[in-house]
Order: structure tokens, then C-alpha cells, then sequence
């Protein structure tokens, strides 16, 4: 490991190299309430200051208004970012739809560059597993689009461990983004060790459960109208009660050690393995800094014994996402 500017270290995601801490900027355009394109460029202007160097996004956030918004905070410090952006999830008003086709592939990081204004995607992602297409097809196109120069690291998101095998004969996946926290331990069921056995890293998306184990949600009527959250099973009735007792036990064990509870999960999660980048989203500064701040907690054999006391992952209640939306998952 090394340390590069502004005092981070870094990581290696396969044959990547990645600040150790990364930022998910899905919310500065969607899902999370309304946005403020000014903060969120100087959030992200002052992440690349501190280190923060790994940027992910997606076409579909927004949709289709994420990667301009990176594109414009980049604009004159591409040199320093590992720019990682998705295809894969078509929108069209509400209408969602995954797609693997080969021709889509094309098309999509065509259109991912021109949104971005760069010349090359560091790590591209397949956000989304298309069922009715053959992996090898989608990660042959996705092959060529690499020879072409376009893209530097290919890699996969929410995809079952055969999946993973099938796509890396093809191409070698660098990386691979699954929803990992304290209270989403599903990577632990054989991507860890697939990923492990093959080289991949793990890039872990909401490594905070969605803000939960920040411990500042009391109440969902803390979410505005449009944040998705509202939706989601583990922000509802009973299951709401029930993870706020689960968080309030990550609460006691961060005052004992003088942090915030998101940074005792942030810490929890670097602490599972040098392989594994969180990408904590936000779209304040404030919050980036208090994120960046847990790169540098260090937590011992016995704090890493009490967090797996509470078992966060089987205890929580409520699946990761809405019925309608699991299915997409573990293909």
C-alpha cells in the first residue's frame, strides 16, 4: 500500500489502483432527496484534494445526468481520478430495463464518454446481469470496446459467483460492486472467495446501509418525497424500529472508541480485506470529510470481535431492495 496526495492510501482492485476510500456519487442526481449540483461539484473537487481519487457513477443515475455532472468536476483534474462508471440499466421514464446486448455495449460507452467529456473509462461495469443474453456475448463486446482503447478495466456488479467465472474466461473482471455493510453481508456467501480464488477486488456500494448506520435516521420522515428510501424494505414499520436497535449497538461501540458510528462501519468494512474499496456516497462536503476521516481508524481484534457480535448482516430486517427489484440481483 501506498499513501498518494493528500495523505490517503491506496488500494489495488485487481490490476487497478484506487484511492482506499471511494465516492459514490449516485445522490448528487437522484435518489436521495434534491441535489445541489454546486456543492456536489465542490464535494467532489475536495475529495480529489483529500486523496479521494476513485469516482463512481452510472449512466442510468439521474438518469442520464450523473456523468455529466462528474464529467464538469473533472474537467482539467482527469489525471487524477480513477473514473469507474455502469451500463446495463435502460431508462426510459419509469421504465426500467436491463440489457446485455452487444450492440448495446457499443452504443452505451459511446454515450457514457460523450456525457463524461473523456477519452477513456477507467473501469466500466456491467451494473446488471442481462438474463437473456449469454454472458460470453455481452463481455465479448465489452472485450472489444478495451482493444478500442475506450476503456481500461472492465468489471461487474451484483452478479452470482458462476456468473463472475463465465465473464472473466472472456475477460478478466477486475472488479466487482456489491451492496457490503454491516448489515449487508451477502458478498460473504462465495463472491469474497470467488473474487479471492480469481484476483478480483470488491468494491463495496452503500457501505453505510443507505446513511442507516451513520445513526442520524430516527425516522423515515426524515426522507423527502422522492427519496427512494421510502420504498425500500429496511426503512419500513417494524423493520425500521428493529435496525434502529441494531444501530444503536454500532452507536455505543463508536462513542467508546471517540468516532462516529459511520466511521466505525466505514472501518469495519477496510478492515475485511485489502481487496475491498468502500465507496461511501455522499453530496456534502462535510460528510466527505468525516468518511475520509475513517481511512485512517484502525480497529483491534476485540472491536472486530464486538461488531461481530451484533451480526448486523443476519439480525437486520427487511431484504436490500423491494421485492420487484431482488430478482435483478444474483443472476
Amino acid at each position: 500500500m501506498r499513501v498518494q496526495r493528500g495523505g490517503m492510501q491506496t488500494r489495488n482492485l485487481g490490476a487497478l489502483t484506487t484511492s482506499a476510500l471511494g465516492l459514490g456519487c449516485m445522490g448528487m442526481s437522484e435518489f436521495y432527496g434534491p441535489g445541489d449540483d454546486a456543492e456536489s461539484v465542490a464535494t467532489i473537487h475536495r475529495a480529489l484534494d483529500l486523496g479521494v481519487t476513485f469516482l463512481d457513477t452510472a449512466d442510468m443515475y439521474g438518469p442520464y445526468t450523473n456523468e455529466r455532472l462528474v464529467g464538469r468536476a473533472i474537467t482539467g483534474r482527469r489525471d487524477e481520478v480513477v473514473l469507474a462508471t455502469k451500463f446495463g440499466i435502460q431508462r426510459d421514464g419509469d421504465t426500467r430495463r436491463i440489457n446485455g446486448h452487444p450492440d448495446y455495449v457499443r452504443q452505451a460507452v459511446d454515450a457514457s464518454l460523450e456525457r463524461l467529456g473523456v477519452d477513456h473509462i477507467d473501469l466500466y461495469y456491467q451494473h446488471r446481469v442481462d438474463t437473456s443474453v449469454p454472458i460470453e456475448d455481452t463481455w465479448g463486446a465489452l472485450a472489444e470496446v478495451v482493444a478500442a482503447g475506450k476503456v481500461r478495466h472492465l468489471g461487474i456488479s451484483e452478479a452470482s459467483p458462476a456468473t463472475v467465472r463465465r465473464a472473466h474466461a472472456v475477460h478478466p473482471v477486475t472488479a466487482g460492486q456489491y451492496e457490503y455493510s454491516l448489515w449487508s453481508r451477502d458478498p460473504e456467501d462465495g463472491i469474497l472467495a470467488t473474487f479471492r480464488e480469481l484476483g478480483i477486488g470488491l468494491v463495496a456500494y452503500s457501505p453505510l446501509g443507505r446513511g442507516f448506520l451513520s445513526g442520524e435516521i430516527t425516522s423515515p420522515d426524515q426522507f423527502a418525497d422522492d427519496d427512494f428510501r421510502r420504498a425500500n424494505p429496511r426503512f419500513q414499520g417494524e423493520n425500521f424500529a428493529k435496525n434502529l436497535d441494531l444501530v444503536a449497538e454500532v452507536r455505543h461501540l463508536a462513542e467508546a472508541k471517540g468516532i462516529t458510528p459511520a466511521q466505525l462501519a466505514l472501518a469495519w468494512v477496510l478492515a475485511q480485506g485489502d481487496d475491498i474499496v468502500p465507496i461511501p456516497g455522499t453530496k456534502r462536503r462535510t460528510y466527505l470529510e468525516q468518511n475520509t476521516a475513517a481511512a485512517d481508524v484502525r480497529l483491534t481484534a476485540d472491536d472486530l470481535a464486538a461488531l461481530g457480535k451484533i451480526a448486523l448482516g443476519t439480525d437486520v430486517a427487511g431484504t436490500r431492495y423491494p421485492e420487484s427489484t431482488m430478482g435483478s440481483l444474483n443472476n
